[in-house]
């Protein structure tokens, strides 16, 4: 049987002990980990390794010997409970194997877990689970996460009380990070929120996220957007001695302001520009960019990016200027432009 994501996401937090086996395919490996682990651990509870109740193979000690998943479908082991025989990134080379070792399977028996990387329509070990009265076939792709899993992210965590903005902010974040960073940093913020009642906020998840490069530029791109020039030249040094290039941080101070001037220029105001940034904004940086945009104005941004394009250019020409000067000379610029 087909499990559609929606389905799938609900029969992996919660699948049927009954049932002979599952196959995860697909593109993505890190996702069908997750995926595996967490189906894994809902079959045979946390203990279920440590009490031998899970047996691992690889495709290439299938290979070697063919008689494992069969053997492991069978084995009875010292603990009581369900059982699980995985086996772990096969080919369509192994589906006689797999379809011969699950021939005889009755209820009691371990259940199979089986990953795969992609896998055609009429692939023979694709259309076993698909069509098996008792197994089933779930496609992991790399589309974002729906509601229905950050949901659940969250529930493991032990995250419930969340701000309409927070949750806005954990669905961006859910679609700019990896699965497995995504998950980490909703660990990290259930670490965050131990002994704090108040409701998950914004700000709580800026304080969370993964530091990046961009985040690293943060306070630079501030002073430059509220004209604070006497600030600039010791957060510069900082910048430098980092070792961020120049033509790096002129991508990311291009961003911004191409940003703002999205924002200034939108029929619903800066607000709601902002809102509909792409990738999303969030936390008190959304709020600071709004006030930005808003206080430049179109005009002004319009002649920021211009200035920005000159010295991009600069950058990338055969000229021999201190790339790191010409590019704060440019800031200088932006910040003082940023007071008129």
């Amino acid at each position: 049987m087909k499990l559609s994501a929606r389905e799938a996401a609900g029969y992996f937090a919660k699948p049927d002990p009954s049932k002979a086996g599952v196959l995860l395919f697909g593109p993505d490996a890190m996702r069908i980990s997750l995926r595996r682990q967490e189906l894994i651990e809902s079959l045979i509870g946390p203990q279920g390794e440590e009490e031998m109740r899970l047996t691992r193979m690889s495709a290439s000690e299938l290979r070697k010997d063919k008689a494992l998943l069969a053997d492991a479908i069978k084995a009875q082991g010292f603990f009581p409970g369900p059982r699980v025989a995985f086996v772990d990134d096969v080919t369509e080379q192994l589906a006689t194997v797999i379809i011969d070792s699950m021939a005889n399977w009755q209820v009691g028996d371990a259940q199979v877990v089986v990953t795969a990387g992609n896998l055609k329509a009429t692939s023979k070990l694709r259309k076993f689970f698909e069509t098996h009265p008792n197994g089933y076939a779930a496609a992991i792709y790399t589309d974002p996460p729906s509601r229905a899993e950050i949901e659940a992210t969250l529930k493991k965590s032990g995250l419930g009380d969340i701000t309409p903005d927070a949750m806005t902010d954990i669905e961006a974040l859910s679609r700019n990070l990896d699965p497995g960073d995504f998950r980490q940093t909703m660990d990290k913020l259930a670490l965050y929120k131990i002994g704090d009642t108040t409701p998950v906020s914004s700000e709580d998840i800026f304080n969370c996220a993964p530091a990046t490069t961009e985040a690293e530029v943060d306070d630079v791109l501030n002073i430059v957007a509220e004209g604070r020039t006497v600030e600039l030249g010791p957060i510069m040094q900082k910048i430098e001695g980092q070792g961020i290039d120049p033509v790096t941080l002129s991508i990311f101070t291009m961003r911004h302001f191409r940003a703002l001037h999205a924002a200034a220029a939108d029929p619903g105001g800066a607000a709601s520009g902002i809102a509909r940034a792409r990738p999303p904004i969030f936390g008190p940086r959304r709020d600071k960019m709004t006030r930005q945009a808003q206080g430049w104005g179109l005009h002004k941004l319009e002649v920021a990016l211009g200035v920005l394009t000159d010295t991009d250019l600069t950058l990338r020409s055969a000229s021999k200027a201190p790339t790191m000067a010409v590019m704060e000379r440019a800031l200088i610029r932006l910040s003082m432009l940023a007071k008129r």
